[in-house]
């Protein structure tokens, strides 16, 4: 039988529309073993209407941001990035040896057993030394005779201890690590090597200054050593000669500096990383 032209039109459509229609996506089942160890939802209990809930929206003019840390937007004052810049710069240039042997200080443990030595050599403070006079001047107005002994004290005072040393009276010199102009002390451990007097180099001149009762301090001096420190005083000199008189010579051939930074150093692990895989790869070629 012939179908009509409106039977065929509608067939036509039916056909059109089983082509278009997207496969229906079934998927597995889950199984029983996985499906028991799945924790169940706990069921959550009607919520109160009184309490809306009340999303954020931290667009500009909106909810107020979470708290960050903004070290980083700091602006800081000139002498901090004066010192960061001069620390980076001292990292990339190359030092001379001269320089570069005020980044070797002495380690903690001799460094605390040396200012607990010079602590007990302090020099009398200004309330002491006018306790001390008083108590001369009482004693010279009553007719008693007066005896005064030299101390035995820390000397300081950069001109004084070149003195010291040029004469030969110096027993330990400890220098500053971070002077600044350092040509304050930069010739001065070739002055002591030079006259066989043990030096060493310490952090820092405000840990010195605080020896001798000032604000910072380029180096201290022992002349004299009492009676009941000589043995302690004996192996402090024994390892400060080790650490640095000893090797004098060559703490004057090293250079320092040279570091570069984290960015520069991946880089250039990047490239040799590079260069040895084309080597290895050539030499697999020969052979």
């Amino acid at each position: 039988t012939k179908k009509t032209r409106d039977e065929r039109a509608t067939d036509r459509d039916a056909c059109c529309f089983e082509m278009t229609q997207a496969p229906s996506k079934k998927t597995a089942p889950v199984p029983a073993a996985i499906k028991a160890k799945q924790p169940k939802k706990e069921e959550k209990g009607p919520s109160n209407p009184l309490f809306e809930r009340r999303p954020k929206n931290f667009g500009i003019g909106q909810s107020l941001p979470v708290k960050q840390p903004l070290n980083r937007y700091v602006k800081w004052p000139k002498y901090v990035r004066l010192q960061r810049q001069r620390r980076v710069l001292q990292k990339r240039l190359k030092v001379p040896p001269a320089i570069n042997q005020f980044n070797n200080t002495l380690d903690k443990n001799l460094a605390t057993n040396l200012f607990k030595l010079l602590m007990k050599y302090r020099p009398e403070d200004a309330a002491q030394k006018k306790e001390r006079l008083t108590g001369m001047a009482e004693a010279e107005a009553a007719g008693k005779d007066v005896e005064s002994k030299k101390p035995v004290v820390v000397k300081f005072g950069i001109n004084h201890i070149t003195y010291l040393i040029e004469q030969g009276k110096a027993q330990l010199v400890c220098i500053a690590h971070d002077v600044d102009p350092i040509e304050l002390v930069v010739w001065l451990p070739a002055l002591c090597k030079q006259m066989n007097v043990p030096y060493c180099i310490v952090k820092g001149k405000a840990r010195l200054g605080a020896v001798v009762h000032k604000k910072t301090a380029t180096a201290l001096c022992l002349t004299a050593i009492k009676n009941e420190d000589k043995l302690e005083f004996s192996k402090l000199v024994e390892a400060i000669k080790a650490s640095y008189n000893d090797v004098f010579a060559k703490t004057q051939r090293k250079w320092g500096g040279g570091i570069m930074g984290v960015k520069s150093q991946a880089k250039t692990a990047a490239r040799e990383k590079v260069i040895a895989r084309e080597l290895a790869q050539r030499a697999q070629v020969k052979v």
